[in-house]
């Protein structure tokens, strides 16, 4: 077997200098694994991770969707693209993390499922603030966040504040396309009704693409975001189906029956009607 020789330039002393473990303060991170079963159960430690994985991940998507609205508010929708293609693949990694916690079976789960508490991922801000920001706007959802005042400032922020879909229809506006007024100025702390004004504005870029390129394309980018998230929602439905079948959630909802009434949630509705439209 070959050996790779040590080379001589590779620091070694890192006594009065940053090393890798203390640029990414891997201390505090690797230990953040604290389960509490008692004894501790060999799958708690999978399960805990899987979480943490989760959210460091949904932190990078709250972090590229405020600099992609913030594009679009300066009417520069081309940064927008690399930004949402980013997106895209994080969520295609937090869709392939749910194969690993599927290999924890319902017989492993309920050992140590009771030292949850009413923890539950419905009390994950960082995804509440993700469907904030795309569009999915629901005030009752803060409420859980009320032990937090911090937290729950920052989500009532963003659910007042327009959303990545509604600032490229004001974008939209402010290039002269028919958008509604109602879909310029409105409650954004409120669900977006979907308005055939907007199918009919966005049908102009679909028809002419070539004359529209920058919002095609941020057209196609916003598809595709959306349906990666639908496909997230769905496999966490499964997932949680195949784990604990129809029992109630640790947070209370219902479980799976609450988790399936999210997965037909349309985040940019006219984006999905315009294609029923275009050819017509």
């Amino acid at each position: 077997m070959g050996a790779r020789p040590f080379e001589e330039t590779i620091q070694t002393d890192f006594s009065h200098q940053l090393d890798y473990g203390g640029y990414l303060h891997l201390d505090e991170l690797l230990g953040a694994q604290k389960p509490l079963s008692v004894p501790e159960h060999h799958d708690e430690m999978l399960f805990i991770i899987q979480h943490q994985t989760s959210e460091l991940w949904m932190k990078l998507v709250v972090h590229e969707l405020r600099a992609a609205i913030a594009f679009v508010q300066q009417d520069r929708l081309e940064p927008t693209f690399k930004i949402l293609a980013r997106v895209k693949h994080i969520q295609r990694m937090l869709y392939e993390q749910w194969a690993v916690l599927e290999t924890l079976t319902p017989s492993e789960y309920v050992q140590f499922r009771g030292v949850l508490g009413h923890a539950s991922g419905f009390q994950s801000h960082q995804f509440r603030m993700i469907e904030f920001l795309f569009g999915n706007k629901d005030p009752d959802a803060v409420r859980v966040f009320k032990h937090k005042p911090e937290i729950e400032g920052a989500l009532r922020g963003v659910l007042s504040s327009p959303s990545l879909y509604d600032e490229f229809l004001r974008h939209l506006s402010r290039r002269g396309f028919p958008i509604p007024e109602s879909s310029v100025e409105r409650d954004w702390s409120q669900p977006y009704t979907e308005r055939e004004e907007v199918v009919a504005a966005l049908k102009l870029i679909y028809d002419f693409p070539e004359q529209h390129w920058d919002a095609y394309e941020m057209a196609e980018k916003l598809v595709d975001v959306e349906e990666q998230f639908a496909l997230w929602r769905f496999r966490h439905m499964m997932t949680v189906e195949r784990i604990i079948g129809h029992k109630m959630g640790t947070g209370g909802s219902s479980g799976v029956s609450f988790l399936r009434k999210a997965v037909n949630i349309r985040l940019f509705p006219e984006l999905w009607a315009v294609r029923t439209e275009i050819g017509r």
